[in-house]
């Protein structure tokens, strides 16, 4: 039975162009930490090796995957720069390192007495899992008392809108993030609100003669 509806639906539409409508994802808006936020979770982690690798999740803008496979000859801390290998698409770049947290993983690296390659490494061998890194974030987070739904991408994201805040043009976070069209970056535009506070609305441009009182405003 199955076979002969599929023969008929082919023979109806031979020869016949189809509009079909494809459902369409809703776009979401990402969550974004204030900065007061991104200094509260950092502040509400005691393990410096921990610390460390939040401090570069958010202070280069990497994704989760690339932050626990970062090695130590990534990094070039006489120029402040860091090597993402492969990342998203297989792509190479460079991002800047802050200068701060370059000098202390330059220090705790020069503590560690072992060779495993990996910066953030793990007690059972390798890098840290995607769980555990996971589960840093929630916990620093709830330590902090912040509400919002914070994973480490979140973290990514904010230091998107951060830069774009502070006046970085728009296709320089694009090669910082390794994305390939803008309009995967334009996003950040959208959310970042003290962008959007900034904006003046035109009514506040116009210069009415009277204005309502609170006595008027109550509901009638």
């Amino acid at each position: 039975m199955a076979r002969h509806c599929t023969q008929f639906i082919s023979a109806l539409t031979i020869g016949k162009d189809l509009e079909i409508n494809y459902l369409k994802r809703p776009k979401r808006i990402p969550e974004v930490l204030t900065k007061k936020e991104i200094v509260a979770i950092l502040r509400n982690v005691s393990n410096i090796k921990h610390r460390l690798l939040l401090e570069i999740i958010y202070g280069c803008g990497l994704r989760l995957s690339e932050a626990i496979k970062l090695k130590r000859n990534d990094f070039r801390f006489e120029e402040g720069i860091l090597f993402i290998r492969e990342g998203k698409g297989k792509k190479d770049r460079m991002v800047s390192v802050p200068s701060n947290t370059s000098e202390m993983i330059k220090h705790y690296l020069s503590l560690r007495n072992d060779d495993n390659p990996y910066v953030f490494d793990s007690l059972m061998g390798g890098h840290l899992t995607t769980m555990s890194v996971q589960k840093i974030v929630k916990n620093a987070a709830k330590k902090a008392c912040i509400e919002k739904c914070v994973h480490p991408h979140t973290l990514r994201h904010s230091y998107a809108t951060h830069l774009l805040e502070d006046g970085t043009d728009l296709r320089i976070i694009q090669r910082l993030f390794g994305h390939s069209d803008l309009r995967t970056t334009e996003i950040y535009t959208h959310i970042s609100s003290a962008l959007i506070k900034s904006v003046k609305s035109p009514l506040d441009a116009l210069q009415l003669t009277e204005s309502l009182t609170k006595s008027e405003t109550r509901p009638r």
